[in-house]
């Protein structure tokens, strides 16, 4: 474990402050020695960088792609653009604390981050879940899907994840930079996550930690629900097709969405609505990294892989 020690300009006390004092917190990250977070911060800077060309790739084969031009790709390259943002919302920062001393990151830069992060997970979540909807149209209502999946409720339902997703948590944002905070402002974590932050507040808040959990779980069980409620129909319909063949193909179209939901919500489900304690941040952090930066570098690679117009399409763009 390398050396820590707080910036000088960094007041470190146990008497409240309000958030207009508060000069930054510290994230402390991965606590390694020199040449390991040196280490870190190669490794990562492939990941990013890997992250950025796999779904910059989709975005750009469907654009170029005219077959792709269905409801089915539209939602998947507005996914790609979503991991794109969700994973610029913490590792740039990350890999800047890596070569730091004082890893600090400013108050207003905290919860920036904060909501950001949040926010395009909860975009996420419901990207998944119009997603599911798309593809039980698609096998359950395949003579109507025209006719129900239009432009026009493609382009809605769209804009209504993205608006959704960035109106559902500013409130506890706003409501948690307001609170005062004690202590070393140390944050045991590479990001500014509600648990360490809530952690840091000088008298907790039963109230603000019980809205918390309400919001979250909301936010992960009504799109899970939907998700499941039109995979059980999905999986209903493709029982009743009499072909083993018609039946491998209603999966295969289904499976890398599948494939993807269970990833990003068996991780999300572990981190945020399992009992955790004080001697867990370690695996907070693995599973936090896995949710936040692991699912959206495999993402791309289990959609190319399983899609077969998906990776012509990738294989023509990129000219293999």
């Amino acid at each position: 474990m390398g050396s820590f020690t707080a910036p000088r300009y960094m007041k470190i006390s146990n008497t409240p402050n309000t958030s207009s004092t508060i000069t930054g917190f510290i994230l402390l990250g991965f606590p390694f020695s020199r040449e390991g977070q040196i280490l870190l911060f190669l490794l990562f800077s492939v990941v990013y960088l890997l992250t950025l060309m796999g779904n910059g790739s989709i975005i750009c084969a469907v654009y170029w792609d005219q077959r792709l031009h269905t409801p089915m790709y539209i939602f998947l390259a507005n996914f790609s653009f979503l991991e794109i943002w969700y994973v610029t919302s913490t590792v740039p920062n990350m890999l800047a604390n890596f070569l730091s001393d004082t890893k600090v990151i400013s108050f207003s830069g905290c919860f920036l981050q904060f909501y950001f992060f949040f926010s395009l997970g909860s975009t996420e979540c419901f990207f998944l879940a119009i997603m599911a909807f798309d593809r039980y149209l698609a096998i359950c209502q395949p003579l109507r899907y025209p006719t129900i999946m239009t432009g026009h409720l493609c382009t809605n339902l769209v804009v209504s994840c993205w608006i959704l997703g960035f109106l559902w948590f500013p409130a506890p944002v706003i409501v948690i930079s307001q609170m005062s905070f004690c202590g070393s402002r140390i944050i045991d974590h590479f990001l500014c996550d509600p648990g360490p932050l809530l952690a840091l507040t000088c008298a907790r808040v039963p109230v603000m930690d019980f809205f918390w959990m309400i919001l979250s779980s909301l936010l992960l069980f009504i799109p899970f629900l939907c998700i499941m409620g039109s995979y059980t129909l999905v999986l209903r319909a493709v029982l009743r097709v009499p072909s083993a063949a018609g039946q491998r193909k209603a999966f295969s179209t289904c499976g890398s969405h599948l494939a993807v939901v269970s990833l990003f919500y068996g991780s999300v489900m572990v981190m945020y609505l399992s009992p955790t304690t004080e001697h867990e941040s370690g695996m907070q952090k693995l599973v936090t990294l896995f949710y936040s930066v692991g699912t959206p570098l495999i993402n791309p690679v289990i959609y190319s892989l399983r899609n077969k117009d998906m990776k012509h399409a990738l294989q023509k763009f990129l000219g293999i």
